[in-house]
């Protein structure tokens, strides 16, 4: 079986990559292949023909390849809350919270994530067109070895390439730490407008074929995330250990303080609070022209397997 994610070198989906990294997909009988697959509109396609069976991707995104909701479902959170963050030159001398200081700027943003840094703007009074926010590709994204969007933009922040972006954590610590980025918005913990927490979160995917077809193995890939998540709780680590698996050094080397950040977000339950304001999202969005219930997104059959 084969799992894609889009982004490999990043704290985004790391679940999935560890669970198959670490044995927990093989421990509950899945002969699971970790295949990075960018951009998540992609994989998610790849997915729909049949190309892979699950997708760890924005749950958002699955719309765009399965319009309406139909054919596709999310069967577990990998983490909860909208994971991006918004990242300017630390020249500029912006503050944590401060979304007025992305205007007149250009922000690197990969295909769909965009869409919640857009609708953010939206929500905090921020009119892209009159306030001259320009968001678009990061240069030399993907290109030769680079594995990780938010890795990408933080050397094409360093270059000067960009005035900021909006991508994940390590792309963000990458950032940070290096000194050419300040961290202005921080989604997962709440620094954008209250509605912006559920635009979206990081989940695991599959097909309603995939789940009429082999609903057991299904069933087994829930279990499998459930155990990674709990076993990076235990022991953080073990970050370190997939990290270096996968990873650079540099980024092997930060991986775990990135997880421990995020464990108190790994809960892999799919709320109706979260399904509501996400639906709404893409309405605003335009990746759904109208209402959608929690049982269209959901595959609540798996709901069981949830918690440990």
């Amino acid at each position: 079986m084969k799992v894609a994610i889009p982004d490999l070198i990043s704290n985004s989906y790391f679940p999935v990559a560890a669970a198959v990294e670490l044995g927990f997909f093989k421990a509950e009988g899945l002969d699971m292949t970790l295949e990075l697959i960018f951009p998540v509109d992609k994989a998610l396609e790849v997915l729909r023909d049949g190309g892979v069976d699950f997708v760890g991707g924005s749950a958002h995104s699955t719309a765009f390849a399965f319009p309406g909701w139909k054919g596709g479902k999310l069967i577990a959170a990998q983490a909860q809350n909208m994971y991006w963050f918004l990242i300017l030159r630390s020249d500029l001398g912006a503050k944590k919270g401060d979304i007025n200081a992305i205007k007149g700027l250009n922000i690197g943003a990969a295909p769909l994530v965009d869409l919640g840094l857009k609708q953010l703007l939206v929500e905090s009074g921020i009119d892209i067109e009159r306030d001259k926010v320009k968001i678009g590709p990061v240069p030399g994204a993907f290109l030769g070895e680079n594995k990780n969007f938010g890795v990408a933009a933080a050397k094409a922040l360093q270059a000067g390439l960009i005035d900021g972006f909006w991508a994940n954590g390590m792309g963000a610590e990458v950032a940070v730490t290096s000194g050419a980025g300040t961290m202005v918005i921080d989604a997962r913990r709440g620094d954008g407008p209250p509605k912006a927490l559920h635009y979206t979160m990081s989940a695991l995917i599959t097909s309603d074929k995939m789940i009429e077809r082999e609903p057991e193995a299904v069933a087994a890939a829930v279990r499998a995330l459930v155990k990674t998540q709990e076993a990076l709780k235990a022991d953080v680590s073990l970050a370190t250990k997939v990290g270096k698996k996968l990873f650079p050094a540099a980024e092997a080397d930060l991986i775990a303080q990135i997880v421990k950040r995020d464990l108190p977000y790994y809960d892999a339950s799919i709320s109706r609070e979260f399904v509501s304001g996400m639906v709404e999202f893409q309405q605003h969005v335009g990746l759904l022209k109208a209402p959608v219930a929690y049982e269209d997104v959901v595959a609540t059959q798996f709901s069981q397997y949830w918690k440990p």
